[in-house]
């Protein structure tokens, strides 16, 4: 029996629920999934980028409900300090907190201008400034860090983060994004990662029922 259950949406579209998820299966707790109906206002909102507070995913446990991504990552960090969602190293954690943060409240251009969409393909994707101006941000981020810590994930282990930026990597896939060497085998190496494959298959497998968001998009 599950020890919690995490509410997430739309597996293909959602960045805020592939976060989540990614942190409650790096810290082992086991949970159930509850997945929000695509008739859901609240849900369509959050897709569409109108909602003002993400309440996506939400894990609840133990009586609580923790509703913001970094929060979720916070929480499970300190129920399950062994899955070191947050780095032991004190440095390297204000890292981890500092980048993850950042893609927390920024980017919004690059948010707007390339959505997550795991079934799209768009070879030829013109990206405008202000969105490259976010990706330029977003691939010395990596850079930095990578050279700094040695890889193969940000931190060196994975953490935080990589689940932070994990949906950035698949709309790199996604709109064929121009990326250095070390920013392609940072992507590569995320794409390989087991519990991003398994959640790409998924959201591969979900009917095609969000006609509105692909025209919105």
């Amino acid at each position: 029996m599950a020890d919690a259950v995490l509410t997430i949406s739309n597996k293909n579209y959602s960045s805020w629920s592939l976060r989540g998820w990614l942190m409650t299966k790096k810290s082992g707790l086991p949970f159930q999934e509850k997945i929000i109906s695509p008739d859901d206002p609240s849900m369509r909102a959050e897709l569409l980028l109108l909602s003002s507070s993400m309440l996506v995913p939400c894990l609840t446990h133990d009586g609580l409900a923790i509703w913001d991504t970094l929060a979720i990552g916070e929480y499970l960090n300190e129920i399950r300090p062994e899955a070191q969602i947050l780095p032991a190293d004190r440095a390297m954690r204000a890292r981890c907190r500092s980048i993850s943060g950042e893609m927390h409240s920024g980017f919004a251009s690059m948010r707007a201008a390339l959505p997550m969409n795991i079934k799209g393909d768009y070879p030829g994707f013109r990206i405008w400034t202000k969105a490259q101006a976010d990706i330029d941000r977003i691939t010395t981020i990596w850079r930095d860090c990578l050279d700094q810590y040695g890889g193969p994930y940000l931190l060196g282990e994975r953490s935080m983060a990589d689940a932070m930026f994990a949906p950035v990597v698949t709309r790199f896939i996604t709109y064929h994004v121009e990326l250095d060497d070390t920013c392609r085998a940072y992507c590569a190496h995320m794409m390989a990662m087991p519990h991003l494959r398994e959640w790409i298959v998924a959201a591969k497998a979900e009917p095609d029922v969000y006609e509105e968001l692909e025209a919105e998009f």
